[in-house]
């Protein structure tokens, strides 16, 4: 009997371990999605590139003019370049709707629903998702796929 109650222990302790390590998890590669969003908000292309991996991928799927979805594939320095050279006078404004998060130690995916606004005046929406690895020390995001809608978005 003690052996059976040993066991039982043993298998809901790790799964409250379990449990806890994911949730640390799910919290760091949010934060980094925040703070590449910081960055992004703010033109810090430097906290910007800090979150980043140097090979990140960054890709869009939107409709083009003739009503066919495509996708868009964009270099990061494009972003990056974006960001910095944005109009002083323009503020943009990605408003993050939600968090989907699934993670272990190692690997992540954040997927958000978001509604994008310049100067305060609605662009479009869509959804972002996000992949991102631990690499011992911090979340870095290594893909950024998202869709972009003019009307409303589901």
């Amino acid at each position: 009997m003690y052996k059976v109650l040993t066991l039982v222990f043993l298998f809901f302790s790790s799964l409250i371990f379990s449990q806890k390590e994911l949730d640390i998890n799910q919290k760091g590669a949010k934060q980094a999605v925040l703070d590449f969003f910081e960055g992004f908000h703010k033109g810090d292309t430097k906290l910007l590139r800090k979150m980043i991996d140097g090979n990140m991928t960054l890709r869009t799927i939107a409709k083009n003019k003739e009503g066919k979805i495509r996708v868009v594939k964009t270099e990061v320095d494009k972003l990056v370049q974006a960001v910095y050279n944005k109009p002083k006078d323009q503020k943009w404004y990605e408003k993050l709707l939600s968090f989907k998060i699934e993670a272990n130690s190692d690997i992540a995916q954040v997927w958000t629903p978001y509604e994008f606004y310049v100067n305060d005046a609605y662009s479009h929406c869509g959804v972002n998702i996000f992949q991102l690895y631990n690499d011992g020390d911090h979340w870095k995001i290594i893909a950024i796929s998202d869709t972009r809608k003019k009307d409303t978005c589901n």
